[in-house]
């Protein structure tokens, strides 16, 4: 009984050890199959690099400020007796705006011309009884300066009463206007903004290493999130002529018209300072090239050549391709595009998806680029 259980337990273990040895020996089978099979090729797009004019520029970003601007505010106090100008108008140099209630200065005026029209009669028969030296010269002095306090009383009184008519200072857009006709208007005190739309400045910095390729009257193209599509030009007109000593930036402004409108004091702007002409330059899309702390390097497609320097066809009868990495040198970055300075020709086809997947001389098969396949539409 004993013996049989051994018989039955050493065949049981035969079975076991033989079939994990068929499935060991199954396994290696397959994979030196794998090994021996021809590499599959890596699915990857590619695109061309072209030549283009490419224009050198300086970017960052900077705030446009209105070519004239102020608050509106009054120098006197008063009651506002009439407000002639609406929000959002557009006024004239000169044009009245709010009148203050100037009844007080009216009348302390008319008494003080009357004040004055009797000092110039006494002044004059003055002059008559001195020429006949019946008139002692000191009491001619006396009259002659009464004569000038009065004519200093009326013109303080005028220019008093002038202050009570606030008029635009200059030509532009009125705001919100913040009164209305009751309102009790404190000397100081902003009633509204008036801004000179017609043309604007660009204020923006650079760093002081740019200062070489500054100079006023360069083209400055700008571009602002409320038009995405447009791109406005704008001039150097001024240089600050000293560098900012917490950043190592330099001021610039720039000026640009703006006779529609669109246009607003304290807009966000990208811009771009074109500092030299354009000279055609080999530019990739900036997918393509591969950044790194050692270097910048591209994939470049290249025909598979076999020893006789003859393409090798696959099986379709379609010459195999392979990927070849080279190392460049970039310039500036602009659109999606990178300029190559070295290391790339014009007429190369570099690949712009699935780098991660690749090495040198990797066999590759190309696909479109799915970021560039436009959504089926439902």
């Amino acid at each position: 009984m004993l013996r049989r259980r051994m018989f039955i337990m050493l065949g049981t273990t035969l079975v076991v050890v033989l079939a994990l040895g068929s499935y060991k020996g199954y396994s290696i089978y397959q994979q030196l199959q794998t090994l021996s099979a021809p590499p599959k090729p890596v699915f990857v797009s590619a695109q061309n690099a072209r030549v283009q004019p490419w224009q050198s520029q300086l970017t960052t970003v900077g705030s446009l400020t209105a070519f004239q601007g102020v608050e509106l505010i009054s120098e006197t106090r008063g009651v506002v007796e009439s407000v002639l100008f609406e929000s959002g108008q557009q006024v004239t140099s000169g044009q009245t705006l709010v009148q203050l209630n100037n009844s007080v200065e009216q009348a302390l005026l008319a008494t003080a011309e009357a004040s004055l029209g009797l000092a110039r009669l006494e002044f004059k028969r003055a002059e008559d009884l001195l020429k006949r030296q019946a008139l002692a010269k000191s009491e001619f002095d006396r009259l002659a300066a009464e004569l000038a306090k009065s004519q200093a009383t009326v013109d303080q009184l005028k220019a008093v009463l002038a202050k009570k008519t606030i008029v635009a200072p200059f030509s532009g857009t009125i705001g919100i206007r913040k009164i209305n006709v009751g309102s009790y208007l404190s000397s100081n005190s902003p009633f509204g903004t008036l801004q000179d739309l017609s043309r604007l400045y660009l204020d923006f910095f650079l760093p002081e290493q740019n200062l070489p390729l500054l100079k006023t009257g360069q083209t400055v193209q700008v571009k602002v999130s409320a038009y995405p599509e447009e791109v406005f030009e704008a001039k150097i007109v001024a240089l600050n002529p000293k560098v900012e000593s917490s950043t190592r930036n330099v001021q610039v402004r720039a000026e640009l018209s703006n006779p529609h409108g669109k246009l607003l004091p304290g807009m966000f702007a990208g811009l771009a300072v074109l500092y030299k002409d354009a000279e055609a330059a080999v530019v990739v899309p900036e997918t393509a090239v591969t950044f790194t702390l050692y270097g910048n390097t591209v994939f470049v497609v290249s025909p598979k050549l076999d020893d006789d320097k003859q393409p090798v066809l696959d099986s379709e009868g379609q010459p195999q391709l392979i990927v070849r990495r080279y190392p460049v040198e970039t310039g500036e970055r602009r659109g999606g595009w990178v300029e190559v300075r070295k290391g790339l020709k014009g007429d190369e086809q570099v690949i712009t998806n699935g780098q991660l997947k690749l090495n040198d001389g990797t066999l590759i098969k190309l696909v479109p680029d799915p970021a560039l396949q436009q959504p089926s539409s439902n």
